[in-house]
């Protein structure tokens, strides 16, 4: 499976916002890989921060990311959404 989203946070994949998706991509059954939807570089594993971060997404690219897996439609649900929420609505209120 695999979905094309444009990276909302106004940081890009970049610290928390990287830091989240992470997260959320080694909480599934699931193979997940991303890159930056133009193809010119090799996708990289999605539960790793330095692979993430190290792709460059800014906000407002458009990100590929790909799942096959038991979990993979799930996965591709959640990880959509942490992208395309600004960073703002996705930190708890205090």
């Amino acid at each position: 499976m695999e979905r094309t989203v444009t990276v909302v946070p106004e940081d890009g994949l970049h610290a928390r916002p990287a830091a989240k998706f992470v997260e959320v991509a080694g909480e599934f059954d699931a193979t997940i890989a991303v890159a930056p939807a133009d193809g010119n570089d090799d996708p990289v594993n999605a539960a790793s921060m330095l692979a993430v971060t190290s792709l460059g997404v800014a906000s407002g690219d458009d990100l590929r990311i790909v799942a096959e897996g038991a979990d993979a439609e799930a996965a591709l649900e959640e990880l959509e959404a942490i992208l395309s929420t600004p960073e703002t609505e996705s930190e708890p209120e205090t």
